[in-house]
């Protein structure tokens, strides 16, 4: 059921570019020859039924430690901002969690071998070198055939020693809310939060950042932006997922660099992945970039049609709602906006700059030119910028190829 809600959610979000680059580039055929990971459901028939109940559940319980984990998301704290007059709120943020069976034993080996055939693995390098590959695939792909654990909580510790339950999780074993912390915290401070037993968080505690209510901040897309995603091939999106080592998009790091060093901005990253790939983009970003919060798709795909469709259906709504969020947390921010040409980001960040109006100071859209789908696409062309941007003033938003020609127009925003 949850799967066929999200399925119809990404056909009600979907625009008339997301079909066409769909048809195109062959991705409703590819998604039907991909394998089922199976159902992502195998929990008694009570937990599953009361699931759909949320954080009302009568019927959920505690995060078994013998078999299963819960993943804790990073987030940003921010002091809620009053229409009129008011003295300084109270720090909040909205925790996320995310909670899976463990040690399934789920078999996985024909989907590894569907996905090293399609990226054509078997006529690259040695046997060795195959057999590697096959085994980053198997890793990279066991967050997708995990099974979700919904009506399930987990109770943390807070850096101020307080407990706290999150949960339960909901039909997509996922739950958000928000926590109010004490008022002694400073803007740009890291703090800590884990499971009261670590044992059930298997990728780390979850980090929160403070962000006062004024000051920078940035809003960057992952996929295709800073890092090599190859989002309008579907072999490209299987190779740079599941096999590739995860590469950055040429001086995109040195420039975000800069951008944190002239102004201390708070980050958010984000991308239309479903939350299964948190780990991995978690582990790239902080080898690479500014530390942030990190916003995917709440929805946990137990197939790899469902993957795609995630990235490439629907995604200048979800974008779009996501900002609104990071909006009504700092509306007194000034937001630079980057992103890249492959999926919607143009459109999505000329809605948000028309819907907030001042919020938004510069957006950067990286013109992507080297993925071999791209070479032809109506994406790049100036009419598509132009009718993205209406009546965003051209001195607001820029189209790059190079990365290091943006400096100046950075170094400018000094004086906004």
């Amino acid at each position: 059921m949850q799967r066929a809600f999200d399925r119809a959610r990404l056909l009600f979000q979907e625009t008339r570019g997301d079909k066409n680059t769909r048809k195109n580039e062959g991705f409703p055929s590819t998604e039907r020859s991909l394998p089922n990971l199976g159902s992502p459901f195998s929990i008694p028939i009570t937990q599953n039924i009361s699931s759909y109940l949320g954080k009302n559940n009568p019927f959920a319980g505690p995060v078994n430690p013998k078999t299963e984990s819960v993943w804790l998301f990073d987030n940003t704290a921010y002091r809620p901002i009053h229409p009129y007059p008011h003295a300084a709120q109270p720090w909040q943020a909205s925790f996320s969690a995310a909670f899976f069976k463990t040690e399934t034993g789920k078999d996985i080996s024909k989907v590894v071998a569907d996905i090293a055939d399609k990226i054509g693995l078997k006529n690259e390098g040695s046997e060795e070198e195959r057999e590697r590959g096959e085994q980053t695939i198997a890793k990279r792909l066991q967050p997708f055939a995990d099974v979700v654990a919904p009506a399930r909580w987990v109770e943390v510790k807070l850096p101020d020693g307080k407990r706290q339950r999150l949960g339960p999780g909901g039909r997509s074993a996922t739950t958000q809310q928000i926590i109010t912390f004490p008022s002694d915290h400073t803007n740009g401070q890291v703090v800590e939060t884990d499971a009261v037993n670590a044992e059930l968080t298997p990728i780390g505690p979850m980090t929160t950042t403070f962000a006062e209510p004024e000051g920078w901040l940035v809003i960057s897309d992952v996929d295709d932006t800073i890092k090599v995603t190859l989002t309008p091939s579907p072999v490209g999106i299987l190779r740079s997922t599941f096999l590739s080592d995860p590469e950055v998009v040429a001086s995109m790091p040195a420039l975000y660099t800069h951008i944190q060093s002239l102004f201390n901005p708070t980050w958010f990253y984000l991308s239309a992945s479903p939350y299964n790939l948190y780990p991995f983009l978690r582990t790239f970003l902080h080898a690479n970039y500014p530390k942030g919060t990190i916003l995917l798709r709440d929805a946990s795909w137990m197939d790899l049609s469902g993957f795609f469709m995630s990235l490439t259906m629907g995604t200048e709504a979800y974008k779009t709602g996501e900002m609104d969020k990071v909006h009504s947390w700092l509306p007194k921010r000034k937001v630079l906006c980057v992103g890249d040409s492959t999926q919607s980001d143009p459109e999505a960040y000329g809605n948000i700059y028309r819907k907030h109006k001042g919020w938004v100071k510069k957006i950067f859209i990286r013109k992507v030119t080297d993925v071999a789908e791209m070479a032809s696409e109506e994406k790049n062309s100036p009419e598509r910028f132009e009718k993205a941007f209406k009546d965003v003033p051209k001195d607001v938003w820029q189209v790059f190829e190079d990365p290091n020609d943006l400096y100046a127009a950075v170094d400018a925003l000094k004086a906004t």
